[in-house]
């Protein structure tokens, strides 16, 4: 008897509490409930701390090759690890641990970059599908289904193989032209969801104009997706310009570290050095499944299907 009071009070509590509580409140007190968010939380936050203080916390200069002494190219011999040099040299005898830290930053800057210019035009494209429909919006999805038909990767390295001269920003490019189709798909989505919605059509039939339903009603309430959506983004960019990095098409002056581009360096000499290409690859799938778990936790406290 007492068992089923107190499991019909917590039904009660339930749902006052959902419907006293707006979803974003609601949102946030699961997530901070949630190991699988505070793990993710955790993982970005040390990851963009790391990032920003790279330049102070590299006991020395990525670019100074200052154990080239111990470096014998015939015997793919490499400076091992010793004091002030805890991960040894690469083969240019440049301190690894330097060289992994500052890679942190370009990462960063890399998928961070990616994923906002991708989101731009995405929003673009969306808000133009969504909110004037007919011919465009039928131009606009058969370019999207186009694009999403076609392997990220692959498609991706071949707007970098169109450079003539490879860099930073081509990656970036090449890798946000890429997540384009992925936020305008879902935007306009949204944004079709919304024109139904009983705010959107009494603003209608108060004679509102388009322009002012459009994004003062339509969008504000259809981004909250694709800002969740751009968690998840940040993951595949950073994997997606290591790749390109690795395959040659990223920032060729390798003064300037990057761990797609480290990955890269140490093909040759695998076989006798692996741990020159584990470290760098542990780095990326830490920061990736990071964003991954933020993103996933963050897509089931935002659906209202989940709420409780």
């Amino acid at each position: 008897m007492v068992l089923g009071l107190s499991s019909k009070k917590e039904k009660i509590d339930g749902l006052a509490e959902s419907s006293g509580t707006s979803l974003a409140a609601s949102a946030w007190k699961r997530l901070r409930r949630s190991p699988v968010f505070l793990t993710g939380a955790v993982i970005i936050g040390i990851f963009i701390l790391i990032s920003l203080l790279s330049p102070w916390l590299a006991p020395h200069n990525p670019a100074d090759p200052m154990l080239i002494d111990q470096v014998v190219k015939a015997r793919n011999e490499i400076p091992p690890a010793q004091p002030g040099h805890p991960l040894g040299g690469d083969l240019q005898g440049r301190d690894f641990l330097s060289r992994l830290l500052v890679g942190s930053q370009q990462t960063l800057i890399v998928g961070v970059g990616a994923t906002l210019i991708g989101l731009s035009g995405g929003l673009i494209l969306g808000t133009l599908a969504g909110a004037l429909g007919g011919w465009v919006d039928s131009v606009v999805m058969r370019i999207v289904d186009v694009m999403l038909s076609l392997p990220s990767l692959l498609l991706a390295f071949s707007i970098a193989a169109m450079f003539a001269r490879p860099s930073q920003f081509t990656v970036i490019l090449a890798v946000a032209i890429v997540q384009i189709p992925v936020f305008a798909r879902l935007l306009r989505g949204s944004m079709l969801a919304q024109r139904h919605s009983d705010h959107v059509l009494a603003a209608t039939a108060l004679g509102v104009k388009k322009g002012a339903i459009v994004f003062r009603h339509m969008l504000p309430n259809s981004l909250g997706p694709v800002i969740v959506q751009s968690t998840l983004v940040l993951a595949t960019a950073i994997i997606e310009a290591a790749a390109l990095s690795f395959l040659g098409l990223g920032n060729p002056d390798d003064r300037i570290p990057e761990w797609g581009q480290m990955l890269g360096d140490v093909q040759k000499v695998f076989d006798t050095h692996p741990h020159l290409a584990a470290w760098p690859a542990i780095c990326i799938i830490i920061v990736a499944l990071g964003f991954t778990l933020m993103g996933e936790t963050l897509r089931e406290a935002l659906d209202p299907k989940n709420r409780r």
